[in-house]
């Protein structure tokens, strides 16, 4: 069993920036892909970003430029760092690693 806790979430201002963090509860294979999908209200889940063991990374056309995806491997960790935000980004967004997945933490963008 592997248990996925993510933070970093909350209410932000159209433009500004979130860091999400999401931390294994225990060892992963380090060459088993990770990463963030996020569901929107009333919409269906939808990937955000993903993250080979080797570093290689693939994001969804609508955040590419704004957000990064990063892991440690040593401290079984991903992150998602969300720059320029929009209401649009408004979701929850949850960590994925294997068919395991965390409780997922609310992002919302409003003025």
């Amino acid at each position: 069993q592997v248990q996925l806790v993510e933070s970093g979430g909350g209410l932000v201002q159209p433009g500004g920036s979130l860091r999400l963090s999401c931390v294994a509860s225990r060892s992963l294979f380090s060459f088993v892909a990770m990463g963030w999908y996020r569901q929107p209200p009333g919409k269906a889940r939808e990937l955000v970003a993903a993250i080979t063991g080797r570093g290689s990374t693939n994001y969804a056309d609508s955040v590419k430029g704004r957000f990064t995806i990063s892991r440690d491997n040593a401290k079984n960790t991903v992150t998602l760092q969300m720059n320029s935000l929009q209401p649009e980004d408004t979701a929850v967004y949850y960590c994925n690693y294997m068919d395991y997945w965390g409780q997922g933490t609310q992002v919302t963008v409003s003025s």
